[in-house]
This record gives C-alpha cells, structure tokens and sequence, in this order.
C-alpha cells in the first residue's frame, strides 16, 4: 500500500479556496497522479483541500471521501520572545536551542510545545490514523503495522501543511516538532509512504518522497514559497 499525502494548491485564505495559481497547480497535480494509478481518494473537509481534489477525482474518476479528522492544524503557541506563532511557523532556531536530545518520547514535554491542547489535537490524529489504516488492513501494534489483509492501494489524501506534517510524524517515529520546524511541504507537493512489507507480518511505513513537485517542473509552473518565513530564491 502507497499513501501519498498532499498539500493543497496555494490559498486564498480569506476565502478558503484556490487562487489562480493554486488552480494551475492542482491541475497539473492531477495528471501526476493519474499516472501514477490512484485507486482511492480521500479529502479534508475545508475548501481548499477539496477544490485541489477535485481535479484529480474528475480526471481519474474515482469517487472521493471526506476525512473529518484531516482538517488543518489550526493552533498557536505562546513561543517565548516570539509571542504567538502557529505551530507550523515556530522558528528552528527556537527548536533547536533545546540543549535536551530531542525524542518521540519527550518533545511534547519542551517549550512551547508542552501544550495541553496540542497534545490533545495530536493523540485525536493518531487515533484516528490508527483507525484509517486498520479500514485499509494494517492494523498498528507499538510502531509497526501488522498485516491483516494486505493491499496494492494507491491512496491520496488531500490535507494541509501543519497536519500533513504531524501525520508523517506519527508514520515515521520523528518528533512533529522536528517535522514542523525542519520540513517545509510546497503548494500541491506530494509525499509518499509506502507501507514497507518485508515480511508477512509486519508493514513498515518508509517515506519514498517528500514534497515531490516533479508535475510543477513538467509543466512549467513555479513553485510556492507559501508557508515559509525566511528567505527563498
């Protein structure tokens, strides 16, 4: 099984839709994936996930499903002499001055991310991860899958930045606050996880592409800098 989780097209915020640009994007996105054989397609709830999706839904012609539970991560943190910062635009230079190794085990446990309601958002998405891929025949035991009823799936979820990001997370064993801080998804980009079977047992999640945007150079299309802070050429 592949899952390729994806970013919306650029956004008009303002009104939950996709600008001009992010309509050539999700476009182009489109025939990218319909090469690649997307057999099923899920989607957030909010406007401009789904606008992206629908592209690929009318080219390919497979019937879409809406994720309650992938809608954006819409939450601030008090980051000291920063004031409020989403928690996608905390800076590295803050996460990174934390003398502690960082681990799954305790990043959640450092500052500004020792937030009770964040951690709650994130226990929520892996639970309901946890419950998506046991539909799908991998059922999660500690940070393995266990096959119950393998598959060649092809699924594409059509999210948003920040989720996107603490969903890789929980997939791959690294701590969201290195995903947020340290990787940086473009407009429409592709990442893909395939469920590694090396055995008849277990499925391991091992991240094939991050932030693929191959489509937007095939057709010539520049790529976003939305959602970064600092310098971008």
């Amino acid at each position: 099984m592949r899952l390729y989780l994806i970013r919306h097209g650029d956004p008009d915020y303002t009104t939950d839709t996709l600008t001009p640009k992010g309509i050539l994007e999700a476009k182009s996105l489109a025939k990218r994936l319909k090469k690649e054989g997307i057999n099923k397609i899920y989607h957030s709830p909010l406007g401009r996930a789904y606008e992206t999706m629908s592209y690929t839904a009318e080219l390919t012609g497979v019937e879409p499903e809406l994720l309650e539970w992938t809608e954006e991560i819409d939450y601030y943190l008090e980051v000291e002499g920063w004031g409020k910062m989403h928690v996608f635009a905390v800076p590295g230079e803050v996460v990174r001055s934390v003398k502690e190794d960082v681990s799954m085990a305790n990043w959640f446990k450092m500052h500004p991310y020792n937030d009770p309601e964040l951690i709650r958002i994130l226990e929520n998405l892996r639970k309901e991860s946890d419950l998506f891929f046991a539909r799908h025949g991998y059922k999660r035991e500690g940070k393995l899958y266990r096959i119950i009823n393998r598959n060649d799936d092809k699924i594409a979820v059509f999210a948003h930045a920040a989720f996107g990001l603490a969903w890789i997370s929980h997939l791959l064993a690294i701590p969201a606050s290195t995903m947020w801080s340290s990787f940086w998804p473009a407009t429409s980009s592709v990442t893909t996880i395939l469920f590694e079977e090396r055995s008849s047992t277990w499925a391991v999640p091992r991240c094939l592409g991050f932030g693929d945007v191959s489509h937007l150079y095939a057709d010539n299309l520049p790529v976003n800098p939305r959602g970064l802070f600092g310098n971008f050429y």
